[in-house]
């Protein structure tokens, strides 16, 4: 475990300075989905800081379980309407935001527990029916949206481009991700940082960093391959 991290971070290290930026900028997701506690337990050993989660009751299990340990949770995945109060609990930092529904939901029970929840836009960049995520088109008005809630605090966009066996074909639906942020600061909507970019998974995350990724969420190259 702890060779495998060591090797994820010194390509993320060598990636970043590849491109001219500084490595503290890129941040490291270990994606823990299907992994058992004891595993998430080694990998945190060894120095992850931060989880991130697909499923609300395997996470939900997972998080009681490691309570005491010093990570950041985040959640990564398909986030339905009525689970919303769920994540507010568990997750620091939601990179999936989707829908204008959603988002009044997670504000409302923000508001419910006291907290401003951190979010993400997702994106669907690449236009699949079979991804979640907000048109291009339609990201901006999102955006303006989400800016309005009192107890959401929107910092940045995240996507999933299609699955490639050459990492370079992925190029483009990170710099369209990369383009669409620009875009949408240089509107100047009020509260409105977008910082971050969740981008770049094991097979492609070294082009993400190139394009501008700031969160790379990666499962495969720290924990093997899932069962």
């Amino acid at each position: 475990m702890k060779e495998r991290l060591e090797g994820v971070l010194d390509r993320i290290h060598k990636a970043a300075l590849a491109c001219g930026r500084d490595p503290r900028s890129v941040r490291l997701v270990a994606v823990s989905k299907t992994v058992g506690a004891e595993q998430v337990r080694q990998a945190v050993a060894a120095g992850v800081d931060t989880l991130g989660e697909n499923y609300i009751q395997e996470a939900r299990e997972k998080i009681d379980a490691l309570a005491a340990l010093p990570v950041a949770w985040h959640f990564i995945g398909h986030l339905q309407t009525n689970k919303a109060k769920y994540a507010v609990r568990l997750f620091e930092l939601i990179h999936t935001l989707d829908s204008p529904k959603l988002a009044a939901e997670l504000d409302r029970q923000a508001a419910k527990a006291g907290k401003t929840q951190r979010v993400l836009v997702q994106v669907n960049v690449s236009g699949e029916a079979s991804k979640s995520g907000v048109s291009e088109a339609e990201a901006g008005q999102l955006v303006a949206e989400i800016a309005k809630l009192p107890h959401l605090s929107l910092e940045g966009l995240m996507t999933m481009p299609p699955f490639f066996d050459q990492p370079e074909k992925a190029r483009p639906y990170f710099r369209a991700l990369r383009r669409l942020r620009d875009e949408i600061q240089q509107r100047n909507l009020p509260g409105v940082d977008l910082r971050e970019l969740s981008m770049g998974m094991t097979g492609d995350f070294e082009v993400a960093i190139a394009e501008g990724a700031t969160l790379v969420r990666i499962g495969t190259a720290i924990f093997g391959e899932r069962q």
